[in-house]
Order: C-alpha cells, then structure tokens, then sequence
C-alpha cells in the first residue's frame, strides 16, 4: 500500500509544505538548503561554465548570487 500526503488546499499549505519552508530548515554546515527551479538551457550554461572553471554547479550559482546581491541590484 502507498503511502500518499493529502493535496494542499491552499498556495500557503503548499508553499509551506516546501523542504526549505519554516523552521524546518535543512542546514549543511554555515548554509541553509533551498529548493529552486530553473529553466533547462539556463542549468546547462551553468554547468559548463563549473565544467571550464573546475567549480561545483553550486558554487557557480553562489558566485553568481553573491555578485548580484553585492552589486547592490
């Protein structure tokens, strides 16, 4: 028999519902796990440049945010 989770009835209940929702965050050292999505051909540009730099696809990704953000856009 499956075990099954009951539809969330509203946008809260399914954002809430989300692995990196509340307080129950998924920590991995200083960092905090989120869940994001991104289009195909975008995570394919990602990955070769981590391939050309020797960089993990998350550090590329870090990188980028990290810049955004400190640019102050």
């Amino acid at each position: 028999m499956a075990i099954t989770r009951p539809k969330p009835k509203t946008v809260e209940e399914f954002v809430g519902a989300a692995p990196d929702a509340g307080p129950k965050r998924v920590r991995k050292g200083r960092k905090i796990q989120i869940s994001h999505t991104i289009a195909e051909d975008m995570l394919g540009k990602i990955d070769a440049v981590a391939k050309r730099t020797g960089q993990s696809r998350a550090a590329i990704i870090n990188l980028a945010i990290y810049r955004l953000v400190e640019s102050g856009v």
